[in-house]
């Protein structure tokens, strides 16, 4: 399984499984699912109200925990220093470990600076290995970058074949941070199993769309974590490294790229206020 190395030498599978959307009480069957064939990269989040099912799959897995790497991210009604302190501590609880491998703010909203201060101190205390960002674009992620101490080791976006990240890439690299991309495959958008380009490129060496997409990314230097709970998906979704795209190959994939997010603009003010309402109508406690 290909790794990549992290801008504090903390070593990350550049293929994993994301959880988003999977119900809190299939959680732990999909996810032993996903670690039988062969993940050890598992990304969730205190907002998809299933880091409890992750923690029983991985505290049953049978999989040593130093082999796992898994990743969640603080919500926005946990931010600031306080409040984000307390619940990396109720994740930890949660995923039933004593640290976790990767931990970022979701999103650029409230108060962010406190919420990072906390991680840091996370880190600095051994219950985190490594601290990021999600969904921070452009000016937000380099204010916040040039003003912490510790300069974040992966900044999470929409990135697939349309959307490549270009600019944040090269905005990443100055601070040695990776791109991890949420939503590899676009959501199925844009028509993309339907795609002429991605279509003959998969013809030509076996494989499928989605496979297609996920080498891509992946020779790109981008971290992905497709989510599936088809068990032929979840495993084929893993089968990228027996084949190798070509240059022209590569530049026709690079062709599609819109330049633009297809599911979420962090630049929408309609969307910053869905997320800062978004606990009090999809958090299950308060249901």
């Amino acid at each position: 399984m290909k790794t990549v190395t992290l801008n504090n030498g903390v070593e990350m599978p550049m293929v994993g499984y994301g959880v988003w959307q999977i119900k809190p009480e299939e959680c732990e069957h999909y996810v032993t699912e996903a670690i039988n064939a062969g993940y050890r990269s598992i990304d969730t989040a205190q907002a998809y109200y299933n880091e409890e099912g992750v923690g029983r799959a991985i505290s049953k897995c049978g999989v040593p925990r130093g082999e796992l790497f898994i990743t969640t991210k603080v919500w926005l009604t946990n931010a600031g220093d306080d409040r984000a302190a307390r619940s990396i501590d109720e994740s930890l609880r949660k995923l039933r470990t004593d640290y976790v491998d990767l931990l970022l703010i979701h999103q650029p909203f409230g108060d962010y600076y406190g919420t990072y201060r906390a991680m840091e101190a996370a880190l600095k205390a051994g219950k985190v290995r490594a601290i990021g960002l999600s969904n921070f674009y452009d000016s937000r992620f380099v204010d916040l970058a040039e003003n912490v101490d510790v300069k974040p080791a992966v900044v999470q976006l929409e990135t697939h074949v349309f959307s490549q990240q270009r600019g944040m890439r090269r905005l990443c690299e100055a601070y040695g941070t990776k791109v991890m991309a949420w939503s590899p495959l676009a959501r199925g958008m844009n028509n993309l199993f339907g795609n002429a380009t991605l279509q003959q490129i998969a013809s030509v060496h076996g494989k499928d769309i989605a496979q297609v997409c996920l080498k891509f990314l992946t020779d790109e230097g981008i971290i992905v974590i497709p989510q599936s709970t088809k068990p032929e998906r979840i495993r084929s979704n893993r089968e990228i490294d027996d084949f190798e795209l070509t240059a022209d190959e590569r530049e026709a994939i690079r062709g599609l790229d819109t330049g633009k997010p297809l599911a979420a603009d962090f630049n929408d003010p309609e969307l910053a206020r869905y997320l800062l309402t978004y606990d009090k109508n999809f958090n299950p406690e308060n249901q």
